[in-house]
């Protein structure tokens, strides 16, 4: 099985939510020593970030009604966290909506790396991560939900979409569980 590592919205204007600005520290250490497990196993790493334009043109519907002004290209809240470990031979993909998936190349790239497995990590669970998970699943990848990397602004809805995603969308593994997986062999 060929895997790669999808890392999804770890950007500055989501990490402005309290909850997630107290988790932050701990989220991207624990992604960098992800990526870096990654890297060591030859593992491509695809970094994620969600984008509009300043006149909201391509945002969703609830970003457009509610003129919320968040990940607006060329402003520091899109950028990745500076403080994550990217790599010059990792992959990105943009996107306009909640899964990385819909409207991108997101297809292609992992046609490209004859994927047919993802470890996901990111932000928020119950949106971006979820709906990605969801797209992954029904087109027949196998997921490992990087428990240690995965969080959101909002307690409950993390905790519920974690119950649902866990052992039906894909199986959840602290890094540690990955690390070892990753030395043995790989399988599900």
């Amino acid at each position: 099985m060929t895997t790669v590592a999808l890392v999804i919205d770890m950007q500055a204007d989501f990490f402005g939510h309290q909850r997630l600005s107290l988790l932050r520290p701990a989220l991207a250490g624990h992604t960098n020593a992800l990526t870096a497990m990654a890297r060591d196993a030859a593992i491509p790493v695809v970094w994620v970030r969600q984008e509009f334009a300043a006149d909201l043109s391509d945002a969703s519907l609830e970003v457009r009604r509610g003129q919320i002004q968040v990940v607006i290209s060329g402003t520091p809240g899109a950028e990745l966290l500076p403080e994550l470990d990217i790599d010059t031979a990792d992959h990105f993909i943009l996107k306009k909506r909640y899964s990385a998936f819909f409207g991108t190349t997101l297809d292609e790239l992992l046609s490209q790396l004859n994927c047919d497995q993802l470890i996901v990590a990111g932000v928020n669970t119950h949106s971006c991560v979820r709906t990605t998970v969801v797209d992954a699943y029904q087109r027949d990848y196998d997921v490992i939900l990087a428990k240690d990397c995965i969080d959101s602004l909002d307690r409950e809805h993390h905790d519920v979409t974690w119950r649902y995603m866990d052992g039906k969308l894909g199986r959840g593994m602290a890094n540690e569980q990955i690390r070892a997986w990753l030395s043995g062999g790989r399988e599900l």
